[in-house]
């Protein structure tokens, strides 16, 4: 199974976005909507889940819960919008993909087990920070990840 992860799109869904995400089974968006049309467009392209972001607090954005943990083929992946809020020990839960936003910074991490996933942002670029979104493949061995860069710096 493939998942396309995107987060922190500020009500700007970029048509390079979509074309990377495009051929996904199951789409996560980390936050920071800005748009409830973003979640309708992506739900074109496969079944998203999606978490509220700081920036949802009006609308139907508002409306997404703040976590959300989902099973997918076989692995349990745990979503939030800000790390350091993280209201559980990911281990403990069983959980082997944490995927979540907020910082605009693409970062792939493992840590006891669990993998650790922020796809940056593919909204309005921020500072020097780069425009991206992240490709995770659910196999029998595993989680493998990576970061895709939209935009050339």
């Amino acid at each position: 199974m493939r998942l396309g992860v995107i987060s922190d799109t500020h009500g700007l869904l970029r048509p390079e976005a979509l074309a990377a995400l495009r051929g996904v089974d199951h789409l996560l968006h980390a936050g920071d909507v800005g748009d409830p049309e973003i979640l309708y467009t992506l739900a074109t392209l496969a079944p998203v889940t999606a978490v509220r972001g700081n920036i949802d607090v009006a609308g139907p954005c508002a409306n997404l819960p703040a976590t959300e943990m989902i099973e997918l083929d076989g692995h349990t992946v745990y979503m939030l919008h800000i790390r350091e809020e993280l209201d559980l020990l990911p281990e403990a839960a069983g959980v082997q993909l944490l995927v979540y936003g907020h910082s605009h910074r693409p970062a792939l991490e493992s840590r006891n087990g669990v993998l650790y996933l922020n796809p940056g942002s593919a909204g309005p670029r921020r500072f020097q920070l780069p425009v991206t979104v992240a490709l995770v493949d659910l196999t029998a061995d595993g989680i493998r990840a990576r970061i895709v860069p939209l935009l050339t710096p």
